[in-house]
């Protein structure tokens, strides 16, 4: 009994002292991601509805990052502009009304167009929520409040991994249909429940008045984070765009059990990443704990390397392995770039890391499938482990002084 009531403890200790405003954009964000199915599929879409070659599939996919990079470039810029509220609800509504058209469409150079039109609004919402976390997070629980918006993003993941592979055996366009509906609803969701700052912008302005406000790009240590960070990103990207080829095609596993694999990535970090933040959290450096993850993401490719006859439960292992680094890395990548920026520049910042997101979009998809296609996937994955680990040192290199 008091081994639970120390876990319970653990668990509301974790959870205690985080803002109102962090919960609602937590909550919005759990909503949006619940109905986050149609992109982790499009690489089947493409190849089993639309009937067309797997280097299709990585085109199109690159298609939506080149309308990250843009999105994401015109969001950072956009929030330090006018605020992160309004692009937060421009972004998911229109993204939604497109994603709902898409599900029309079967000629395949509209959809073309299409993919880079949705990902440019979906993208923008990027920097304008996580700089709005900045702002609404009480002082030194940066890290927890960017967990708290990350377990929302993994629960809602989970969820709509899994009902996306139920979707996906019956009708891949209903995949877009719901997509579209449950962005539009968080777009809403900000509109209704999240206030507004009053004379944010006005007062942001005030201060910066005779302030030199540094600008990412000058910024020779975040530069140099940024580098390392796409490179990671590209890597990290491939087990939710590529793995789920490789397991249907190459192992054969159904879309249902796809599903399932995938949704295990939202629920093990649902149970215990806020839980481990909050124990870690201000003990080490946020650049020690990343190189922590990388380290497990390498191995989760690794795993897929071993000759074992239950694919499904092989899948399954590296997931775990990958959701284990995951919760190392991301929630402090995500403070050590707030830790680089100020109030006067949180969107550019932002904007700055959520390129490496949309790079790496364009850049992983098309690699990894040509990679695959040409010379096996047991390359690809030794691959991206090397690379990983060049990351990890290249990561220990980096000084956190201004």
């Amino acid at each position: 009994m008091s081994l639970l009531k120390e876990i319970s403890a653990n668990y509301k200790n974790s959870f205690t002292g985080l803002s109102r405003e962090t919960w609602v954009l937590s909550l919005v964000m759990l909503i949006n991601r619940s109905g986050y199915m149609a992109v982790p599929f499009m690489g089947l879409f493409v190849t089993q509805s639309l009937h067309r070659s797997a280097s299709d599939a990585g085109f199109i996919i690159t298609l939506f990052g080149l309308g990250s990079i843009l999105g994401a470039a015109a969001g950072g810029k956009l929030t330090d502009v006018i605020g992160f509220r309004p692009v937060q609800i421009v972004a998911s509504v229109v993204s939604g009304i497109f994603f709902i058209f898409f599900a029309s469409i079967t000629h395949f150079h509209t959809l073309c167009v299409l993919a880079v039109v949705i990902s440019f609004f979906s993208e923008s919402f990027r920097p304008a929520n996580f700089a709005a976390i900045a702002a609404y997070a009480k002082p030194d629980l940066q890290t927890r409040s960017y967990s708290l918006n990350r377990l929302a993003t993994n629960i809602g993941w989970a969820v709509g991994v899994s009902l996306g592979g139920i979707i996906a055996s019956y009708d891949y366009r209903l995949l877009f249909y719901v997509d579209g509906t449950v962005s539009i609803l968080a777009g809403l969701g900000i509109l209704f429940f999240l206030p507004r700052i009053k004379g944010y912008r006005k007062a942001v302005q005030e201060k910066v008045k005779g302030i030199i406000v540094r600008k990412p790009w000058e910024d020779w240590i975040f530069i140099k984070f940024l580098l390392m960070s796409t490179l990671f990103v590209v890597c990290f990207f491939l087990m939710f765009r590529v793995v789920p080829v490789f397991l249907k095609q190459v192992w054969k596993v159904d879309e249902f059990l796809i599903g399932l694999i995938l949704g295990l990535n939202g629920i093990i970090i649902a149970i215990f990443e806020m839980v481990m933040i909050h124990k870690i959290e201000n003990k080490r450096s946020p650049v020690f704990f990343i190189i922590i993850g990388v380290f497990f993401i390498a191995g989760s490719f690794l795993v897929l390397l071993l000759p074992f006859p239950a694919p499904t439960l092989l899948g399954a292992l590296s997931m775990i392995f990958f959701t284990i680094g995951e919760m190392f890395a991301l929630p402090f990548i995500n403070t050590f770039v707030m830790s680089r920026a100020s109030e006067f520049n949180r969107g550019q910042y932002a904007a700055g890391y959520m390129l490496c997101w949309s790079i790496a979009q364009v850049v992983g998809p098309t690699a990894g499938f040509f990679i695959a296609e040409r010379y096996g996937y047991n390359l690809l994955w030794v691959l991206l482990s090397c690379l990983l680990l060049f990351c990890a040192y290249m990561y220990k290199t980096i000084k956190t002084t201004t």
